[in-house]
C-alpha cells in the first residue's frame, strides 16, 4: 500500500501497524500529455508551494493526528512523566560561537542573553530544564565568508577580479588592492569584508577618487549592520559611503518585533547606545527555535548523552586531540526537530523548507544618503528585485497583465477519479462537478501561482468497474482528457506514456500486519520485572541498608539513636538511594565504597525499569510471521494489495512473486477483513 494511504487507514484501525521499512520510494504527481508545457509550469508552482510549506499545511488540514498514536498510554502517562522529571537534565549546555568585539557580536550577545532569560522564565517550555549558554570568541575566524565569490559565480555573475584583504590590513595594503581594482574594466565593486574594518576600505577608496558616479559600490549586509548598530558615526564616515548600496535581512513588522525593539531601547542596552540590527533579531529567535526543538526532543524520549567516535580517534593531527571529542548521540533526532519547528517570533514566521532553508528569505536594498539611509526596494529568490514587500508577493503573486482567459476559449478537461476509497485524498459530490480533498487543494494552490489564467473543468471519471489508476491515465495520451488530477504514483512505466509534474507528496510501498498489545491494568508498573526480580531487588535494598548501618553507626551520628530511629534510618536511607536523594552522609571509606557500588546498581535498575515500562506502554507486538519484504517473498502467505495502485505489476516484475499469491482489495473494509 502507498504510504499516505496506509497512514489514513491506520489512523482508524489501531489493531494494525506498518512493519519493516519502505521497499519502494516514489511520489504523487499530476498527469499531462508528453511534452506539455503545463507540466513544467505546474512543477514550478509545486516547488514554490513546497518551499513555503504550503503543501504541508494542506496535508495537516486533511489528515489529522491518528487516534491510535497515544492509545494504551493515557492511563499511565503519570508514570512516564514522573520518571522523565526525575532523570531529565536540569540544564542543557549550548555553545555559541561569534566574535565578541565585532559590530554584529556586540548585538548578538545582548540578544542571546535576553532570549535565554526569556526561555528559562517561561514555564510552558522545557518544563524544569534550563538553557545554559557558553559563549566562545572566534576572533574573526570566519572562513565561510570566503565562499561569497563562489556563490556569485554560481549565479552566472562574472567576477573580473578578487582582491583579498586581511582583517588587519593597513592603509598601504588597502591602497595597493584598490589600485589594482581601479585598473579593471568593470566598475561594479562588491565589498564583502568584516564589519569593523570595512569602513576604512571605503575611506581609502574615497581618497583614490573611486567614490564617484562612474563606480557602483555594493556592500553586503555588514554595512547595514554598522549603520543600525552605531547611531553616532562621525560625519566623515558618511562622506565615505555616500551612494553605496547595501543589504539588510528583511524582517516583516509584527507585534513581537515592536515589543522587542521597545524593550531593547529601554532595558537591554545602556541608554540605547548599541542599536539593534537584523542579526540581533535572528539571534533572539534562534534561541527560541532551539528551545522548542529541545523541548520536542525531550517529549519524544530523547536524552542528553555522548559517545566517542572511532573515526575521530583515528585522525592524526598535530595539537588536534580528536580522540577527546565526543559526539551527541541524539543529534539526528534533534536535527529533525529543529527542521520541524514552526513558530512565530520577532523575525516573523520561522520554519524550514524541504531543502533546509528558512522560508521566504528576503533582503532590503538600502542606499546610503546624507547621514542616513533609504530603502529603495526588496530582493528575494522568489520575486527578484521589487518595490513590494516580500510577504505580499508570496501571498499574492503578481500576474502579468494581458493574461485573461477568453470566454469562448476551450477549457481543459481534467479527469479526476471518483472511486477513491478515502475522501481525505479525493472526494466527489454526486451529481455535480464539485471536488474536494488533499489532491484537489494542492492542484488549486498550484494553479494560483501560475502567471496566467488556466480555464479548466474537473471531469469525474467513473470506470463503471473495479477502478485502477492506469484506466484514467491511459486516457490522457489518448486525448480524451487534457490532464488528470489525483493520487497518481509516478512510475517508470507510466512516464513512458505521460509527463508528471514535480511530486507534491512523497510516497512509498510498505507492509501492514496485525499487532497485539498487552492488556493494560492498574498493576502495569510491576510488569517490567518478574516477581523473583522484585523480591531479589527488595532484599538487596535491605541488605545494603544494614551493611551501610554496620559500617557507619559507630562513627556517624546520622546512623545513631534509639532502635526505632535506627531502623527507620536504615529503611529511609536505602530506599532514598533509588532516587539519589539520600541526605545521610557516609564518613567511612568502606561505607562510601559500598554506596558507590550500590548507586551504580541502582542506576542500572532504574534505567532498565524505565525502558521496559516505556516499551510495554507504547510498543506494539507483531502477531504476523512476516517481518519485512524479504520474509514475505520467501513465504507462501497470500498478499493483499490495493487494486487501484501499481503494486501488482511492481511485485510481479521486481520481486518475481507469483500472481496466484496476490489478492486485490478494493476498500478499507476489505483490508480489515483480510488482515483479521
Amino acid at each position: 500500500m502507498a504510504n499516505l494511504t496506509v497512514n489514513v487507514f491506520l489512523s482508524t484501525h489501531c489493531q494494525f501497524s506498518i512493519i519493516g521499512q519502505e521497499f519502494s520510494r516514489t511520489g504523487w504527481g499530476f498527469a499531462f500529455p508528453r511534452d506539455s508545457p503545463l507540466a513544467v509550469d505546474l512543477s514550478t508552482s509545486i516547488l514554490h508551494l513546497a518551499e513555503n510549506v504550503d503543501v504541508q499545511r494542506i496535508h495537516d488540514k486533511w489528515f489529522s493526528k491518528s487516534a491510535c498514536s497515544s492509545q494504551g498510554t493515557k492511563e499511565f502517562n503519570f508514570v512516564w512523566d514522573y520518571f522523565k522529571s526525575c532523570y531529565s537534565a536540569p540544564y542543557v549546555n549550548i555553545g555559541v560561537l561569534f566574535s565578541f568585539n565585532s559590530t554584529i557580536g556586540k548585538v548578538v550577545k545582548v540578544s542571546v542573553d535576553a532570549a535565554v532569560e526569556d526561555v528559562n522564565s517561561d514555564p510552558s517550555i522545557l518544563r524544569g530544564t534550563k538553557l545554559k549558554l557558553t559563549m566562545q570568541d572566534t576572533n574573526y575566524s570566519g572562513f565561510l565568508a570566503m565562499l561569497e565569490g563562489g556563490k556569485l559565480a554560481e549565479k552566472r555573475c562574472k567576477l573580473s577580479y578578487k582582491a583579498p584583504l586581511s582583517p588587519t590590513a593597513n592603509p598601504d595594503e588597502i591602497t595597493n588592492a584598490l589600485a589594482t581594482v581601479a585598473l579593471m574594466e568593470s566598475r561594479v565593486i562588491v565589498l564583502h569584508l568584516y564589519d569593523d574594518d570595512s569602513l576604512q576600505v571605503l575611506g581609502v577608496a574615497r581618497d583614490l577618487g573611486m567614490i564617484k558616479s562612474e563606480y557602483v559600490w555594493i556592500a553586503t549586509d555588514w554595512l547595514s549592520s554598522v549603520l543600525d548598530t552605531n547611531s553616532l558615526l562621525p560625519l566623515g564616515v558618511y562622506d565615505n559611503i555616500q551612494g553605496v548600496l547595501t543589504l539588510r535581512k528583511y524582517t516583516p513588522d509584527n507585534e513581537q518585533k515592536r515589543e522587542f525593539v521597545t524593550r531593547w531601547k529601554k532595558n537591554l542596552t545602556l541608554n540605547g547606545l548599541i542599536g539593534l540590527n537584523a542579526y540581533g533579531l535572528y539571534a533572539y529567535d534562534t534561541v527560541w527555535l532551539l528551545a522548542n526543538a529541545i523541548d520536542a526532543f525531550f517529549n519524544q524520549g530523547g536524552n542528553i548523552s555522548f559517545s566517542r567516535d572511532a573515526k575521530l580517534s583515528n585522525i592524526q593531527g598535530k595539537d588536534l586531540h580528536f580522540d577527546a571529542v565526543s559526539t551527541f548521540n541524539g543529534g539526528n533526532l534533534l536535527l529533525h526537530n529543529i527542521l520541524q519547528v514552526n513558530i512565530t517570533g520577532v523575525i516573523g514566521l520561522m520554519r524550514f523548507t524541504s531543502d533546509r532553508n528558512l522560508i521566504n528569505p528576503a533582503y532590503e536594498v538600502i542606499n546610503v544618503i546624507g547621514t542616513g539611509s533609504r530603502r529603495i526596494g526588496y530582493w528575494s529568490n522568489y520575486s527578484g528585485l521589487s518595490v513590494v514587500p516580500p510577504e505580499e508577493l508570496y501571498n499574492k503573486p503578481n500576474k502579468p497583465s494581458g493574461w485573461v482567459f477568453a470566454n469562448n476559449g476551450e477549457h481543459l478537461r481534467i479527469g479526476v477519479p471518483i472511486q477513491t476509497r478515502y475522501p481525505e485524498i479525493v472526494s466527489h459530490e454526486k451529481g455535480t462537478n464539485e471536488f474536494s480533498g488533499f489532491c484537489i487543494d494542492v492542484f488549486y494552490a498550484a494553479l494560483k501561482l501560475l502567471p496566467y489564467a488556466l480555464g479548466h473543468n474537473l471531469v469525474p471519471f467513473d470506470s463503471k468497474k473495479n477502478y485502477k489508476a492506469d484506466d484514467l491515465l491511459q486516457l490522457v495520451p489518448a486525448g480524451e482528457y487534457h490532464a488528470a488530477v489525483g493520487d497518481f504514483s509516478i512510475t517508470t512505466d507510466r512516464m513512458r506514456l505521460i509527463d508528471f509534474t514535480q511530486p507534491y507528496m512523497d510516497s512509498g510501498l510498505v507492509l501492514v500486519a496485525p499487532i497485539r498489545k498487552l492488556n493494560s491494568s492498574a498493576w502495569v508498573f510491576l510488569r517490567p520485572f518478574t516477581p523473583t526480580m522484585w523480591c531479589v531487588t527488595g532484599i538487596f535494598f535491605l541488605i545494603v541498608g544494614v551493611v551501610v548501618w554496620i559500617l557507619e553507626h559507630r562513627q556517624n551520628d546520622d546512623f545513631r539513636g534509639p532502635p526505632v530511629i535506627q531502623i527507620n534510618t536504615i529503611l529511609w536511607f536505602t530506599f532514598s538511594t533509588l532516587f539519589f536523594s539520600h541526605r545521610e552522609k557516609t564518613v567511612s571509606y568502606i561505607g562510601r565504597f559500598v554506596l558507590i557500588i550500590w548507586l551504580f546498581v541502582v542506576l542500572i535498575l532504574t534505567s532498565s525499569y524505565t525502558a521496559s515500562l516505556t516499551s510495554i506502554l507504547t510498543v506494539e507486538q507483531l502477531s504476523s510471521p512476516v517481518k519485512d519484504i524479504q520474509s514475505l517473498i520467501i513465504s507462501s502467505e497470500p498478499i493483499g494489495y490495493n487494486r487501484v495502485s501499481f503494486v501488482e505489476s511492481y511485485l510481479t516484475d521486481q520481486f518475481k512473486i507469483d500472481k496466484s499469491r496476490l489478492v486485490p482489495l478494493n476498500s478499507p473494509e476489505e483490508f480489515e477483513k483480510a488482515l483479521t
